[in-house]
């Protein structure tokens, strides 16, 4: 998500990353998801039952090839802080909703700013392009701007509260899991995705006190790779209102 967290060589189109089945196999037995409740997931059905791949982009991936990726759901950088828009989120969207995956658009988060205003310049952005039934939302949470952690937390919840009352929908929190267990205490009502690369694909424990994930990004090489717990039908649960 962060500089620091995706994989820009200069000059070169990355890859679509590895080539995975649509739903990946759960962990071998001692480091498989939770079998714990999760939003969206049906009661009584084992998140370790299945994972879903899917793959997030940002403008440092302009040229992502949608086409030839078997990823099953994809999230896009839109929006950051009070002023920056992703100059690649207009044709990664377009690219994701022709594709007909559960597509996502996220906001990296600036704790300096007035979060209502940063709410509202992302569904600004967003609402600019068409939506789908499903579409998710998230907010990007992994910078202080110096900022206590009191402070950081207070702001995301304000956040996530505009955007919900705005569009009916719980937006998801993305976050390292360090980070996330420091600052994101009091947000497990909202869907975690959770980035944790030393932790094999589905094998991370949820922090803070969410009692589960929805999302494992668990590489940023060659690009940012995630699995959810959830399938396709159950990710769209989560975002836009689905149509009869």
């Amino acid at each position: 998500m962060s500089a620091v967290g995706v994989a820009v060589v200069a000059g070169t189109v990355l890859s679509a990353g590895p080539v995975l089945a649509e739903v990946l196999p759960a962990q071998a037995p001692g480091s498989a998801v939770q079998a714990k409740p999760d939003p969206g997931r049906p009661a009584g059905k084992s998140v370790a039952a299945q994972l879903t791949y899917g793959q997030d982009v940002s403008n440092y991936q302009p040229n992502h090839n949608w086409d030839a990726s078997r990823a099953k759901f994809g999230i896009v950088k839109a929006t950051e802080g009070l002023d920056f828009r992703d100059k690649a989120f207009a044709r990664h969207w377009k690219k994701l909703g022709n594709k007909g995956i559960v597509r996502g658009a996220y906001h990296f988060a600036h704790p300096r700013n007035n979060p209502i205003a940063e709410a509202d310049f992302f569904l600004s952005v967003v609402n600019r392009q068409p939506a789908k039934a499903g579409d998710l939302l998230v907010l990007d949470l992994e910078t202080t701007d110096g900022r206590s952690v009191k402070a950081v937390n207070t702001w995301a919840k304000r956040w996530l509260a505009r955007v919900k009352a705005r569009t009916g929908v719980k937006p998801m929190v993305y976050s390292s899991w360090n980070f996330a267990d420091t600052y994101g205490r009091g947000l497990a009502q909202y869907p975690l995705w959770v980035a944790h690369y030393s932790k094999a694909r589905g094998a991370v424990t949820p922090p803070a006190d969410w009692k589960s994930w929805t999302i494992h990004q668990y590489s940023d090489t060659p690009i940012d790779q995630d699995v959810s717990a959830l399938t396709p039908a159950e990710l769209r649960k989560l975002g836009r209102p689905l149509t009869a």
